[in-house]
């Protein structure tokens, strides 16, 4: 059993049509029906059954497209690890955060600037997408920083921290003095709130249903940056992460916790099980879990 046919065998499994198969393969069809009865004598075993001129696998290639589907995976990630002792330092990074004050933190300048320090060969690409994990999945993007997803077995979770929700004010709002505030209290405050659609507004919208108020903002905005600017100008309020009030916070906003319900949310860094986390990779989710650990988003907000 040779790799060259099992790889054909691949091909053709995705196909299931030899002449297709073989014009994708850019080999003659006597070519590969060859290798395929070669495989099958080897085997014992009939691995496709014959319609015409279209195929269907058997139970029997079933279970070797299973096995394959292992086999080149663990060959891709023994290739990727020995290219990544050989140049420790070079490559690409993609990471993928769920837009919003995710991708804000994942593209932090201070983090940014210590992995560069670190791996100034590396090249970094962020992007901003709320499919981020389907991107991990389909193997398009390295890293994803997003709410902690739904158990996948091709996925790994690495958990961050929980997250808690907060009204935004500024330091001489006339809410500022207030360090509570109950959910309903909300509706009678001016709000720039991220637009619906977006993963938090539906969660504050389904939340304002179960309350029985509505929750009508005078600004909408997917850039939390942008929405932040707004409320440091004295532009009403917002609602946002504690994660990202401590990082952009520079004393001219105040925090009021919202109660009955409280707004909470878990943060991780996910990859596909079967990509293969190198040096710099793991250098990234190093800094990045550093900066936030600095940044006290583990410690109660009541204490900043």
């Amino acid at each position: 059993m040779e790799l060259r046919q099992l790889e054909y065998f691949m091909a053709l499994c995705e196909e299931l049509h030899f002449t297709k198969t073989a014009e994708k393969l850019r080999i003659g069809q006597p070519t590969l029906s060859y290798q395929m009865k070669a495989l099958e004598d080897e085997l014992g075993v009939r691995l496709f059954d014959r319609l015409g001129k279209r195929i269907a696998i058997t139970d029997a290639g079933e279970i070797l497209l299973h096995q394959c589907t292992k086999v080149f995976a663990n060959l891709r990630s023994a290739t990727e690890q020995i290219e990544d002792l050989q140049k420790v330092k070079r490559g690409k990074l993609v990471i993928g955060a769920l837009s919003g004050d995710l991708s804000h933190i994942a593209s932090n300048s201070k983090v940014l600037l210590e992995f560069h320090a670190k791996y100034p060969q590396v090249q970094i690409q962020i992007f901003s997408i709320d499919d981020v994990v389907e991107k991990v999945k389909q193997g398009e993007i390295d890293l994803a920083l997003t709410l902690t997803p739904r158990a996948d077995e091709s996925l790994i979770n690495i958990p961050l921290y929980e997250d808690e929700f907060f009204l935004v004010v500024r330091t001489d709002h006339i809410w500022s003095e207030r360090d509570e505030i109950e959910f309903s209290e909300i509706q009678h405050i001016p709000l720039i709130l991220n637009p619906k659609g977006h993963y938090f507004r539906e969660s504050l919208d389904a939340a304002s249903i179960s309350a029985g108020i509505d929750i009508h903002p005078i600004i909408e905005s997917s850039n939390s940056k942008s929405m932040l600017s707004l409320v440091k100008e004295g532009i009403g309020a917002t609602i946002i992460s504690s994660t990202l009030y401590t990082f952009e916070n520079e004393g001219v906003l105040k925090a009021i916790k919202i109660k009955n319900p409280t707004i909470m949310r878990e943060v991780a860094i996910v990859h596909h099980k079967q990509k293969y986390i190198g040096t710099a990779t793991k250098g990234f989710i190093e800094i990045l879990i550093k900066h936030i650990k600095e940044n006290r988003v583990l410690e109660v907000i009541g204490k900043v």
